[in-house]
Protein backbone atom coordinates (compact mmCIF):
# COMPACT_ATOMS: atom_id res chain seq x y z
CA UNK A 1 0.00 0.00 0.00
CA UNK A 2 1.48 3.50 -0.93
CA UNK A 3 1.72 6.21 1.20
CA UNK A 4 -1.14 7.88 -0.84
CA UNK A 5 -3.91 5.64 0.60
CA UNK A 6 -3.54 7.32 4.23
CA UNK A 7 -2.82 10.85 2.88
CA UNK A 8 -5.20 11.10 0.75
CA UNK A 9 -7.17 13.12 2.91
CA UNK A 10 -4.21 15.56 3.98
CA UNK A 11 -3.97 19.42 2.31
CA UNK A 12 -0.40 19.40 0.41
CA UNK A 13 0.54 21.78 3.20
CA UNK A 14 0.34 19.13 5.96
CA UNK A 15 3.20 19.04 8.48
CA UNK A 16 4.71 15.83 9.99
CA UNK A 17 2.70 15.55 13.03
CA UNK A 18 -0.42 15.56 10.47
CA UNK A 19 1.04 13.32 8.61
CA UNK A 20 1.97 11.11 11.78
CA UNK A 21 -1.51 10.91 12.83
CA UNK A 22 -2.91 9.84 9.60
CA UNK A 23 0.10 6.98 9.41
CA UNK A 24 -0.82 5.77 13.18
CA UNK A 25 -4.28 6.02 11.97
CA UNK A 26 -3.74 3.74 9.10
CA UNK A 27 -2.10 1.33 11.03
CA UNK A 28 -5.40 0.94 13.93
CA UNK A 29 -5.71 1.27 17.91
CA UNK A 30 -2.20 -0.86 18.00
CA UNK A 31 0.07 1.68 16.69
CA UNK A 32 -1.40 4.11 18.58
CA UNK A 33 -0.36 1.81 21.83
CA UNK A 34 2.64 1.06 20.83
CA UNK A 35 3.41 4.64 20.39
CA UNK A 36 2.33 5.62 23.32
CA UNK A 37 4.18 3.12 25.09
CA UNK A 38 7.50 3.91 23.25
CA UNK A 39 6.90 7.59 24.40
CA UNK A 40 6.75 6.51 27.68
CA UNK A 41 9.78 4.86 27.53
CA UNK A 42 11.73 7.56 25.72
CA UNK A 43 10.53 10.76 27.79
CA UNK A 44 7.59 9.94 30.00
CA UNK A 45 5.77 13.45 29.15
CA UNK A 46 5.68 12.19 25.91
CA UNK A 47 3.86 8.74 26.89
CA UNK A 48 1.53 10.67 28.89
CA UNK A 49 0.61 13.33 26.24
CA UNK A 50 -0.20 10.67 24.00
CA UNK A 51 -2.11 9.08 26.28
CA UNK A 52 -3.89 11.89 26.92
CA UNK A 53 -4.62 12.50 23.27
CA UNK A 54 -5.64 8.99 22.43
CA UNK A 55 -8.62 9.51 25.32
CA UNK A 56 -9.47 13.12 24.23
CA UNK A 57 -9.85 12.56 20.39
CA UNK A 58 -11.62 9.06 21.49
CA UNK A 59 -9.01 7.25 19.34
CA UNK A 60 -8.89 4.91 22.89
CA UNK A 61 -12.87 3.84 22.66
CA UNK A 62 -13.70 4.71 19.35
CA UNK A 63 -14.91 1.10 18.43
CA UNK A 64 -16.99 -0.44 20.69
CA UNK A 65 -16.91 -4.00 21.55
CA UNK A 66 -20.23 -4.16 22.31
CA UNK A 67 -21.00 -2.45 18.65
CA UNK A 68 -19.52 -5.32 16.85
CA UNK A 69 -20.97 -8.21 19.18
CA UNK A 70 -24.07 -6.30 18.41
CA UNK A 71 -23.19 -6.63 14.22
CA UNK A 72 -22.28 -10.02 14.59
CA UNK A 73 -25.57 -11.58 16.63
CA UNK A 74 -27.82 -9.77 13.79
CA UNK A 75 -25.46 -11.31 11.16
CA UNK A 76 -26.50 -14.45 13.00
CA UNK A 77 -30.44 -14.16 12.85
CA UNK A 78 -30.20 -12.88 9.19
CA UNK A 79 -28.26 -16.62 7.90
CA UNK A 80 -31.01 -18.06 10.59
CA UNK A 81 -34.34 -16.42 8.74
CA UNK A 82 -35.94 -18.34 5.41
CA UNK A 83 -35.04 -16.81 2.55
CA UNK A 84 -38.44 -17.61 0.76
CA UNK A 85 -36.67 -20.20 -1.33
CA UNK A 86 -38.04 -23.61 -0.41
CA UNK A 87 -35.58 -25.83 -2.24
CA UNK A 88 -32.87 -23.19 -0.89
CA UNK A 89 -33.78 -23.29 2.67
CA UNK A 90 -33.88 -27.50 2.40
CA UNK A 91 -30.77 -26.89 0.94
CA UNK A 92 -29.32 -25.13 3.99
CA UNK A 93 -30.93 -26.94 6.66
CA UNK A 94 -29.50 -30.29 5.19
CA UNK A 95 -26.16 -28.80 5.14
CA UNK A 96 -26.05 -26.98 8.69
CA UNK A 97 -27.44 -30.50 9.81
CA UNK A 98 -24.31 -32.33 7.89
CA UNK A 99 -21.82 -29.58 9.30
CA UNK A 100 -23.25 -30.49 13.06
CA UNK A 101 -22.38 -34.01 12.19
CA UNK A 102 -18.85 -33.39 10.90
CA UNK A 103 -17.99 -31.13 13.98
CA UNK A 104 -19.70 -33.73 16.37
CA UNK A 105 -17.68 -36.29 14.92
CA UNK A 106 -14.38 -33.94 14.86
CA UNK A 107 -15.39 -33.05 18.54
CA UNK A 108 -15.11 -36.88 18.91
CA UNK A 109 -12.01 -37.93 17.25
CA UNK A 110 -10.00 -34.90 18.99
CA UNK A 111 -11.53 -36.35 22.58
CA UNK A 112 -10.01 -39.72 21.23
CA UNK A 113 -7.29 -38.34 20.28
CA UNK A 114 -6.27 -36.60 23.80
CA UNK A 115 -7.28 -39.50 25.56
CA UNK A 116 -4.75 -41.46 23.48
CA UNK A 117 -1.87 -39.01 23.98
CA UNK A 118 -2.77 -38.97 27.97
CA UNK A 119 -2.26 -42.62 27.72
CA UNK A 120 0.86 -42.79 26.31
CA UNK A 121 2.24 -40.10 28.45
CA UNK A 122 0.71 -41.97 31.47
CA UNK A 123 1.84 -45.23 30.14
CA UNK A 124 5.58 -43.53 29.51
CA UNK A 125 5.62 -42.06 33.08
CA UNK A 126 4.80 -45.45 34.86
CA UNK A 127 7.51 -47.40 33.01
CA UNK A 128 10.17 -44.27 33.75
CA UNK A 129 8.91 -44.49 37.36
CA UNK A 130 9.39 -48.33 37.24
CA UNK A 131 13.07 -47.70 36.06
CA UNK A 132 13.63 -45.54 38.55
CA UNK A 133 12.21 -48.02 41.21
CA UNK A 134 14.93 -50.51 39.69
CA UNK A 135 17.50 -48.54 39.32
CA UNK A 136 17.54 -47.77 43.38
CA UNK A 137 16.87 -50.75 44.60
CA UNK A 138 19.49 -52.29 42.51
CA UNK A 139 22.61 -50.87 44.15
CA UNK A 140 21.16 -51.84 47.53
CA UNK A 141 20.88 -55.54 46.69
CA UNK A 142 24.65 -54.99 45.39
Amino acid sequence: MTTAAYTSHLPANAGWLTRAEAWLDHKGKGAWIAATVLGFILFWPIGLGLLAYMIWSKRMFGKSCRSQTRHNTHAAWAAMKPSGNMAFDAYKAETLRRLEEEQGAFEDFLRRLREAKDKAEFDQFMDDREKRMKDVSEPAEA
